[in-house]
């Protein structure tokens, strides 16, 4: 049996980067299977689309006999699972589409796989992963004192994304436990870099910023969080799948803690930096609007079990990644027009009002 990857979601932000990482890195042919919401982009993968180790699908993970016949037709040798609807701003306006992507979709996934890996012989069944792609907010909100996450810390979402992220996670365990499914789990912390939609804190501060547009922040701007270059993340997740334990859960973090005001204060600096031409710094565009309903304080990543048994850390510091990723939207302005369509636009104006 050829090495295949049915990968979830592949058209997103970190599914799209660990494509063309995969691709790059390995002799693996991978099928890629996203409904293309709005945060799906193929534009991300338009280097790879002819290539003959690699095939769209567009569907639904919700879709079992679509998941059913993938199965039959291509014979994976692992699924790595990243298809969720992941904001949590859209999920306090509109949780259903969670519910029904984060929990019915995984379900459906989950009972899909079951039955295929059932019907594999005892050496493909030994050779077979799922690795389920999750986030740090499941386990919820830190104090300032307070030890990070670890993969043994109690679950205690605060949000609908979250809450629909901790049912997947269960699931999988779940099945892992209750069916032998050779199942892995990953949370990770706050991904940036580049093809992240830009509704998320960084691409919209990068390109708000060099617009000369206000740039939101919430609150008082000193909520914490833990950034992971997205590439960084993916070889993670890859080397999980290579090497990882089934039914073990992996933290995924980039070892940098900042506060939100921070992060934005530096894209501002290297705006600056790499498109002068505005009289004044952009920091004088920084604008604190309403925070958000049951926004967590702080996030922080317990990342040693990884490193410890799996021998993997992240390569860029936050300061050389962040770096990364300011130039690539300022090169990529196609990219970046091709996605801020009127509905995006509409969001930003509901969503952030001062």
């Amino acid at each position: 049996m050829s090495d295949t990857i049915l990968v979830t979601g592949g058209a997103g932000f970190i599914g799209s980067n660990f494509i063309l990482q995969r691709m790059e890195a390995d002799s693996c042919a991978i099928v890629n299977l996203d409904k293309l919401t709005y945060a799906g982009n193929l534009r991300n993968l338009e280097s790879v689309a002819s290539h003959p180790r690699y095939e769209f699908v567009q569907g639904d993970i919700g879709d079992s006999r679509l998941i059913r016949q993938l199965f039959e037709k291509y014979r994976p040798t692992a699924v790595v699972h990243f298809a969720a609807e992941s904001h949590v701003d859209r999920s306090i306006r509109g949780p259903a589409d969670f519910i029904a992507t984060n929990i019915d979709g995984t379900f459906a996934l989950l009972e899909e796989t079951r039955a295929y890996w059932g019907s594999l012989d005892e050496r493909q069944k030994a050779r077979f992963r799922l690795l389920h792609v999750s986030t740090d907010e499941v386990y919820g909100s830190l104090g300032p004192g307070d030890p990070p996450f670890a993969e043994n810390t109690q679950y205690a979402p605060n949000s609908p994304y979250a809450a629909s992220k901790a049912a997947s996670d269960h699931l999988v365990r779940a099945y892992h436990h209750t069916y032998g499914l050779p199942a892995l789990t990953t949370n990770c912390s706050n991904n940036y870099g580049r093809f992240q939609f830009p509704e998320k804190l960084i691409p919209l501060m990068i390109l708000n910023a060099k617009e000369g547009k206000p740039l939101p922040v919430y609150g008082d701007g000193k909520n914490v969080r833990d950034w992971l270059y997205v590439e960084d993340h993916c070889t993670a997740i890859a080397t999980v799948l290579q090497k990882g334990r089934p039914g073990e859960t992996y933290n995924i973090g980039g070892w940098n803690e900042k506060p939100n005001i921070e992060i934005v204060q530096m894209i501002c600096d290297l705006v600056d930096e790499m498109a002068p031409g505005r009289a004044s710094s952009r920091r004088e565009l920084i604008t604190f609007v309403k925070d958000r309903p049951g926004h967590d304080r702080r996030y922080a990543m317990d990342a040693r079990k990884i490193e410890r048994e799996l021998g993997w850390r992240p390569k860029e510091t936050f300061e050389s990644g962040i770096r990364k990723t300011v130039h690539w939207y300022l090169e990529h302005e196609d990219w970046v027009r091709d996605v801020t369509s009127g509905s995006y636009r509409q969001w930003i104006a509901t969503h952030y009002s001062v």
